[in-house]
């Protein structure tokens, strides 16, 4: 990971210049996601950060409650869509990226290292070779330190790698979208135990983005609601998750770090939707092509190593 991005990060939070954007959250409680609308308050212009496709597993059927939520918001502002972001490549719900795009236009994109990802589950999968591992289903794939516009507003991407080897984090203004690097204080941080994952490279992500100034605002992806703790929120400070950050805070050493991720990922299950989430995703939201007669399928592989 370059320093330079970080520098350019620090140098973009601390800066008046680069504006501040209005920032929209959605929640869907079926995944315990958030979904932002972000939007330059001068131009109108918009960018869509992990948006959610309603899919019921027990019927395969796929419907658009969350993403046309979005639809509707962005109508009400008159706001004009020109990015469809991903954070990563999402094991626990769809994207409905390609919906919206069809509905709002927009480019959608993610970070370069989805190559790697389509590479380890296009095996899984048995995609076979009309699936391209180069990640040519996305519009724009973005490397650590790039730079973008929202608008007025300029767009820092930092590669955050450990919860997967594609995470990235978009660095907007005064905000950060950590995706699922890292969650509110009290409920700590993300899983690193998926194909590709790394408990070390997960430590230096969150030092990374914890390296930002301590009023830069953080925007989770997901809320679990901890024992504890009675409402769903999604946002805090980077001071905030260095004093309180239940795994990852201040003087927390890494390795410590490391056995404490390793040993807890041991015990958990795999999310829900994994398994139909990660194929839809590494196409960029796209569903497989149809078999010939005209069905999509999903594939549930049985006993794979």
């Amino acid at each position: 990971m370059s320093d330079l991005a970080l520098d350019s990060a620090i140098a973009q939070v601390s800066g008046a210049q680069s504006g501040v954007p209005v920032i929209h959250a959605l929640f869907d409680k079926p995944t315990f996601t958030v979904s932002y609308v972000v939007h330059d308050p001068e131009t109108k212009r918009a960018a869509i950060i992990d948006s959610v496709l309603d899919f019921d597993p027990a019927s395969g059927r796929t419907s658009f409650t969350s993403a046309d939520a979005i639809i509707a918001y962005v109508a009400e502002k008159g706001l004009s869509v020109d990015w469809l972001l991903e954070t990563h490549a999402h094991a626990d719900h769809l994207s409905a990226a390609p919906y919206l795009q069809q509905k709002l236009g927009g480019k959608i994109a993610i970070g370069e290292h989805i190559v790697t990802v389509q590479n380890v589950f296009g095996k899984l999968f048995n995609a076979g070779t009309d699936f391209q591992r180069d990640g040519s289903d996305f519009d724009q794939l973005f490397a650590d330190g790039d730079h973008f516009q929202i608008g007025n507003l300029d767009v820092t991407v930092l590669h955050v790698p450990g919860h997967t080897p594609a995470d990235i984090a978009y660095v907007i203004g005064d905000a950060v979208f950590t995706g699922d690097t890292m969650f509110m204080p009290d409920y700590g941080t993300a899983r690193a135990d998926f194909p590709g994952g790394n408990a070390r490279q997960l430590f230096q992500s969150l030092r990374r983005i914890l390296s930002l100034p301590d009023t830069t605002r953080l925007f989770m992806c997901h809320d679990y609601l901890p024992a504890g703790r009675t409402e769903y929120v999604w946002e805090t400070t980077v001071e905030a998750e260095r004093k309180g950050n239940v795994h990852a805070h201040d003087g927390v050493a890494e390795d410590e770090f490391v056995a404490m991720r390793e040993a807890r990922d041991a015990t958990l299950d795999m999310p829900r939707l994994i398994l139909p989430s990660v194929q839809v995703n590494m196409r960029a939201g796209h569903l497989p092509p149809a078999d010939d007669n005209g069905v999509t399928y999903l594939k549930i592989p049985v006993n794979a190593v």
